[in-house]
């Protein structure tokens, strides 16, 4: 049975994670590596206050779901191969391949060139801007890692965990944010604050042990509009006390009411996609099929339009975010387009398979 109020989540919360980078490009509060703002206090960053509380958490908890689904059907041996095609190769020979452009990008925006001796070898100086280019990838990294500790797990484990978590009410899952505030307290990098490595894979693994149980979901969906009110209420309060503080890094990034907040408002979500959103019409199917390109796609387009729009034009704030967020969509789009359809590249960049002739 296809689950789609997961494919919903899914291509809905890429689509905010585009919106995101759309705002992020011009914010004034997270500024390195940024165009910056176009103001000294501009209220249109607060929609990032409402996002990146919870849409990375989301996405790690729909692919633990995924993962448990998947490994239903298939061998660990597969699900390592699969994950490894798909996650691995992208975020390593694609980066290689395709990456450095990006890297190119994001130091011309951060003036890098500039600061950097010319007497940098042309191997050296291409490494750097590989590094340069990680950008979005570094999910599928930490996702491919996280998924290679399930295989792990699940040998050692046999399914007698996950049995054990069937049962787990409204009130046990509204519980589960003392641990994942605890776990955001922990195994963060250093300078790179994505890497969450703490409360990414908790979220990861409790969309596998737990929320991937029908019934549990279907137990959230009885309490669907309650947390969208509760997520609305303790979303507003988290943009009021902290707006203008750095949303990214701690103390923020792993404040009460931003974990209070992003729990509440994925299993909000979960809740209300479950019991209304799980069919999939033919649109929202064909934007679902190119998620993944759109992800991993979307910033190289959206940070070069940026780029010129500042370097060579005048252009005053609403068209400057109107066409980096055109460029971002169409380019990431068309990108992906072409992409899938050269062989080699499409494997290395996207993870694509040639797709075997029937005979």
């Amino acid at each position: 049975m296809r689950r789609y109020y997961l494919d919903n989540i899914r291509w809905m919360t890429i689509v905010s994670v585009v919106v995101y980078h759309v705002i992020y490009m011009y914010n004034s509060i997270a500024t390195a590596g940024v165009i910056g703002p176009f103001y000294e206090k501009q209220y249109q960053d607060g929609l990032q206050y409402i996002l990146y509380p919870w849409f990375m958490i989301l996405l790690f908890m729909v692919a633990g779901m995924c993962s448990r689904y998947y490994l239903e059907k298939h061998t660990v041996k597969e699900f390592i191969a699969s994950r490894t095609r798909k996650l691995l190769v992208p975020c390593t020979i694609g980066l290689l391949a395709v990456g450095w452009v990006q890297g190119y990008v994001s130091m011309a925006i951060s003036n890098a060139f500039e600061t950097m001796p010319d007497t940098i070898p042309g191997f050296v100086m291409y490494l750097i801007m590989v590094l340069s280019g990680t950008g979005v990838l570094w999910f599928i990294q930490m996702l491919w890692l996280f998924s290679m500790l399930l295989a792990v797990i699940r040998k050692l484990e046999k399914g007698k965990l996950y049995r054990l978590t069937g049962k787990i009410n409204i009130i046990g899952l509204i519980i589960l944010v003392i641990p994942v505030y605890l776990s955001g307290l922990v195994l963060n990098t250093p300078i790179i604050a994505v890497y969450r490595f703490g409360i990414y894979g908790l979220t990861f693994f409790l969309g596998y042990f737990v929320l991937a149980h029908d019934e549990v979901i279907d137990r959230l969906s009885k309490y669907s509009v309650p947390l969208i009110v509760a997520a609305l209420i303790l979303g507003g309060i988290y943009v009021v006390f902290y707006f203008g503080q750095n949303y990214a890094v701690m103390p923020t990034v792993n404040c009460i009411p931003a974990v209070a907040y992003a729990w509440t408002a994925c299993l909000a979500i979960l809740a209300s996609m479950k019991k209304r959103g799980n069919t999939m019409p033919k649109f929202a199917g064909e934007i679902s099929k190119r998620s993944f390109g759109l992800y991993v796609f979307h910033y190289l387009p959206l940070s070069a339009t940026a780029y010129l729009l500042h370097k060579y034009t005048s252009v005053s704030a609403l068209p400057s975010y109107l066409l980096a967020a055109i460029a971002a969509f169409l380019g990431s789009l068309i990108l992906y387009e072409v992409i899938s359809r050269i062989p080699v590249l499409r494997w290395c960049v996207l993870g694509i398979k040639k797709e075997k002739k029937n005979v």
